[in-house]
């Protein structure tokens, strides 16, 4: 099984700025990395990990044992300012999402994330959530195909696969990740099955995304984050998708200026909510790159509370 390399954790964690008494949360804790060197670098500080994936949850809890001021919590982020504040955690001093998918949840066969092994059609990051890869492929219209692929994908062969995927379905079901890696290839040029990387890829990653809802539940996290945070504190986000990336750009924007009304001609003395910790976006260096293929879409963006 590989290895989960966290990205751009350096970067992170030195954006971060962490104070060593203060409390974290590790939105998406997956394989734990991030978590471990936020959790070195405290002192009382306190550091909370959600992840709807109970198998990384066990994962990271069994990694980080011997932490004791490290709290895992089984839930979805889109849950974690009401989690929190049950607990009677109101306010932070940092925050980290990875949106990335962890190494070993595309190395556990049956999850059915990845297109490498023959598999149950699942992608469910949280095992107990009803909607999976199968029924979408099996149920979605064609229009709802075509728009999920082109859309979270960026697969511009997206009609051509949705209408045999359509009509392969009439005929008997798609049961697996191969029953549909064969479907996809069938359905673009030759000249694409021979250019580098696998045909699948972005069907799949559009797939997943539309399966765990990622894309409708991210900007409504990043507002309840931004509210979790203390003044002074920061917020670090990894994405690997362009929408993600979009969603965090256009936020982050929105929050870090004071729009003034036309032909108003006082001096508004009022701060943004937000002030950009680094104004272009941080990305892998040589040498990252050529350690972790991971590392080659992420983008780092922080931000810190006025």
């Amino acid at each position: 099984m590989e290895k989960h390399i966290p990205v751009l954790l350096n970067e992170t964690i030195e954006l971060l700025n962490i104070n060593p008494n203060g409390i974290y949360i590790d939105m998406t804790l997956g394989g734990g990395g991030h978590s471990e060197e936020i959790l070195k670098r405290l002192d009382h500080g306190v550091l909370y990990g959600f992840d709807q994936d109970i198998y990384a949850i066990e994962k990271t809890k069994n990694r980080l044992s011997s932490y004791n001021n490290f709290y895992a919590i089984n839930d979805n982020f889109k849950n974690a300012k009401k989690r929190l504040n049950d607990l009677d955690v109101e306010s932070v001093d940092g925050i980290i999402f990875d949106l990335g998918v962890s190494s070993f949840q595309f190395d556990i066969p049956e999850r059915g994330f990845s297109y490498r092994f023959d598999s149950p059609l699942d992608m469910r990051m949280d095992q107990s959530a009803s909607k999976t890869a199968y029924d979408v492929v099996n149920n979605y219209s064609f229009s709802d195909l075509v728009r999920i692929f082109f859309e979270y994908g960026e697969e511009k062969y997206s009609r051509q696969i949705a209408n045999r995927i359509v009509k392969t379905r009439e005929e008997s079901p798609i049961n697996t990740t191969f029953d549909l890696v064969d479907i996809i290839k069938a359905s673009i040029p030759t000249k694409e099955l021979h250019k580098k990387g696998h045909p699948a890829k972005k069907v799949f990653q559009a797939l997943r995304i539309e399966v765990n809802n990622e894309l409708d539940i991210l900007e409504d996290s990043l507002n309840d984050s931004i509210e979790l945070l203390k003044q002074g504190g920061r917020l670090a986000v990894i994405t690997f998708h362009s929408l993600e990336d979009r969603i965090c750009k256009r936020l982050f924007k929105k929050l870090s200026i004071i729009e003034i009304p036309k032909g108003l001609a006082i001096i508004v003395d009022e701060k943004p909510v937000i002030d950009l910790v680094n104004k272009k976006v941080v990305t892998a260096d040589i040498d990252e790159l050529s350690e972790n293929n991971r590392a080659h879409s992420a983008k780092l963006r922080v931000i810190i509370k006025n």
